[in-house]
């Protein structure tokens, strides 16, 4: 099947915006506890370091999101999202595939320019993602658990006409909570892209997986529960944006395959 030609305009949103997030946000990462950093003499508590990250990694993904690009494609910015919105149908399976790889490829070019954090970034691998302490089992289960909550963030707020225009600016505070709570388990990835292009970057795909499959499992139990429980009818998607809902949208973005 052939891809739209409108469509291509989506998928470099899409590549930009990710760029954008991993490189702005990994570097966040990389300048709050890479080694040397002068954060970590200012903040020596890492909860509060984790909050401090969490909220300013997720205010890139706010800032891309009500960015020209993120008016363009909806800001996706991460293919556990592209996931949610296509198990709402409200986007085409052709589209869908498009955007994850779109994502893909802007987040390793996004990833790329963080080599110039030399030692600094190294250090921590360029901000990968990889299971803590507490091993495989808890890294898994605390993925599940950090992506459901962002897809039923999402599903109610832009689920709702009084909410939706305010979705991208509650991010920040989501990711100040979830990366506190979690990244000690996993890194509190949620995207795989963000742990794609580090891995990439830095040659360690060591259980990799874990940052596919939980993503997934996460969207899929939370969009098997809302239409379990018919909680669709109360927050209803009119298209696959995070931002600019009243923005004109191209079909590939309103309606299922």
């Amino acid at each position: 099947m052939s891809v739209p030609k409108s469509d291509w305009r989506l998928f470099a949103a899409e590549a930009i915006g990710t760029g954008l997030l991993l490189f702005l946000g990994i570097s966040i990462v990389i300048f709050n506890w890479g080694e040397g950093s002068v954060v970590a003499k200012l903040i020596p508590s890492e909860p509060a370091r984790r909050i401090l990250t969490g909220f300013m990694f997720g205010s890139v993904g706010c800032l891309v999101t009500i960015s020209p690009v993120g008016k363009i494609s909806g800001a996706h910015i991460n293919p556990a999202v592209t996931l949610a919105f296509w198990l709402r149908g409200k986007i085409k399976s052709t589209t869908m595939t498009g955007y994850i790889i779109s994502q893909l490829i802007g987040g390793v070019l996004g990833t790329i320019p963080l080599l110039f954090w030399g030692k600094q970034g190294e250090s921590i691998q360029y901000g990968i993602t990889l299971p803590g302490d507490a091993g495989l089992k808890s890294a898994f289960i605390g993925e599940i658990i950090a992506t459901a909550c962002l897809i039923i963030y999402l599903y109610i707020f832009i689920g709702r006409k009084s909410l939706r225009n305010y979705t991208p600016y509650g991010i920040p505070f989501l990711y100040a909570i979830l990366t506190w709570a979690e990244a000690t388990f996993s890194g509190c990835s949620t995207n795989p892209a963000r742990s794609f292009a580090p891995a990439l970057i830095a040659g360690n795909f060591t259980d990799h997986w874990v940052y596919w499959i939980a993503p997934a499992v996460g969207v899929i139990i939370v969009s098997l529960f809302f239409r379990w429980r018919r909680i669709n009818r109360m927050y209803k998607m009119e298209s696959a944006r995070v931002s600019y809902h009243d923005h004109p949208t191209s079909p590939s973005l309103r309606t299922g395959s």
